[in-house]
């Protein structure tokens, strides 16, 4: 089996992406064990597969055939808000990775919406990337609710708001282990164990 590399900065993706790959069978190295540590690309598509190949091709284009490149990109979209923030996730509040502005500005945009009407749901498509090959893409979707106010001490983004279909408690409440068994980047990367197999 060829090497996969993991084309990412964000260290919160990194660790919740080997806990669920753990199980799976499958070495993912990051980016920094082939020497490209300070590798980073804008983000500059209107979708997350757009995103998420910009990353994966940029550091394909950098290291050797022996590698097969994955990248992820998450949106959360919001049925009231018309499918925002979408693509711009973790920019919502205008901040690169605010999570307390980003969920400041979630509650304040959901202000007075009843709980039946914070429908939602979060996506994460992986790009997979190697020689020879069109690129591939997985999608893992999970649906669920936007809470009413911040609950939960663990996680990180919106795991305070993001309540998973058939839960009473957010992703913050169930903590890291149980979201990792449940989460659309978990659905993600089992889609993505199922490809390499072949």
């Amino acid at each position: 089996m060829k090497k996969i590399v993991l084309a990412s900065n964000n260290k919160h993706k990194i660790e919740e992406i080997k806990e669920i790959i753990g199980d799976l069978h499958i070495e993912i190295l990051p980016k920094s064990e082939v020497g490209q540590e300070d590798f980073d690309v804008e983000e500059t598509e209107n979708t997350l597969e757009g995103n998420a190949l910009l990353k994966a091709k940029g550091l394909k284009e950098l290291i050797g055939p022996e590698y097969i490149v994955i990248s992820d990109d998450t949106g959360l979209f919001v049925d009231y808000l018309e499918g925002e923030p979408g693509v711009h996730t973790s920019r919502f509040a205008g901040k690169d990775h605010d999570d307390g502005a980003n969920n400041a500005l979630m509650l304040e945009k959901l202000d007075g919406v009843p709980y039946e009407k914070r429908t939602c749901e979060f996506r994460t498509t992986v790009a997979i990337v190697e020689d020879g090959k069109e690129p591939e893409f997985v999608t893992g979707i999970l649906k669920g609710h936007i809470a009413t106010s911040l609950r939960g001490k663990g996680g990180f983004g919106y795991d305070p708001l993001f309540i998973p279909e058939g839960f009473d408690k957010t992703f913050a409440e169930l903590g890291t282990h149980e979201k990792n068994q449940i989460s659309h980047r978990r659905r993600a990367f089992e889609k993505f164990a199922e490809y390499i197999k072949i």
